[in-house]
């Protein structure tokens, strides 16, 4: 039982928040009534959060001697020698087929198989072969992961999904990335990230500014185009704003080490601005 739990906890079950971005497409789209659709949405997000699982435990593996060295990555289950590496291997290989598996049962042998299995290679490009450690790089493909999650549910679904949707989630992904080196560098908490060593603090506030800045400025145009252009939708912003600058106000105090699934677990303020925002969206988009 507890060889099962570490197993379960290598898999990082919290991060899979993350891929409620594979929903978004069912959302904006006004199907989230569609039984159908809600299916496949739910296969969907299953499969990608096992080829998810499988990076996380791949990138472990990589990184377990630094692990040993960090101040809290340490007690991850490969790190603190709970689950042995041949093991996370072992889960690695069945998670990586699993997710396979479902989605071409389920979708066929099409564009989301695609971007599934680009998620995974770019992601191991990532990890295994030293991407991470090559600055901007290391965060456009965090970011990336973001949009891919979106474009795999919208093929899924078969789901258009806007071009502006797309630049919106990959500016505020690009911002939540540079916010979170951000807290590394200055609170040394990953001295172990040899990326860090080309940031300084003033580079990633500028351009963490920039994104969040862009982030605003692509969701305003996405609430005014079409098919939203004669809707409520544009008096959503005020309240991404708001999202947005107590987000901010999070990960600038000392103490956040500014991962995104983090701060919004540990903040109710945030959960509450959340449930507000899907609240008046679904009052918008559906009725």
């Amino acid at each position: 039982m507890e060889k099962c739990k570490n197993i379960i906890q290598l898999a990082r079950p919290r991060h899979y928040i993350k891929n409620i971005l594979i929903l978004l497409p069912l959302f904006f789209g006004g199907l989230l009534f569609d039984c159908g659709l809600i299916v496949k949405a739910l296969i969907a997000f299953t499969s990608f959060s096992f080829i998810a699982s499988t990076v996380y435990i791949i990138n472990d593996i990589k990184d377990v001697k630094n692990d040993r060295r960090h101040k809290t990555k340490y007690k991850r289950p490969i790190a603190s020698g709970a689950v042995r590496i041949r093991d996370a291997i072992v889960a690695a290989c069945a998670l990586f087929f699993v997710s396979i598996a479902i989605n071409v049962l389920a979708f066929g042998i099409n564009l989301s198989l695609a971007v599934l299995l680009g998620y995974f290679f770019i992601n191991i490009l990532y990890s295994v072969f030293g991407l991470k450690n090559i600055p901007i790089i290391d965060v456009f493909i965090l970011s990336a992961g973001f949009i891919l999650r979106i474009i795999y549910g919208g093929l899924a679904l078969g789901i258009p999904v806007s071009k502006w949707l797309y630049l919106t989630i990959f500016a505020f992904s690009f911002y939540m990335g540079l916010g979170k080196r951000r807290n590394e560098l200055i609170n040394n908490k990953d001295s172990t990230r040899p990326v860090n060593k080309f940031y300084t603090k003033d580079f990633l506030d500028k351009n963490m500014y920039v994104c969040l800045t862009l982030g605003i400025v692509f969701y305003s145009l996405w609430t005014i185009a079409p098919p939203y252009d004669h809707s409520l939708l544009f008096w959503t912003i005020p309240i991404v704003m708001v999202i947005i600058m107590n987000y901010s106000l999070l990960i600038e105090r000392e103490e956040s080490e500014g991962d995104p699934v983090n701060v919004l677990l540990g903040s109710i303020n945030l959960k509450l601005l959340l449930l507000l925002y899907a609240t008046t969206l679904m009052g918008v988009i559906y009725l």
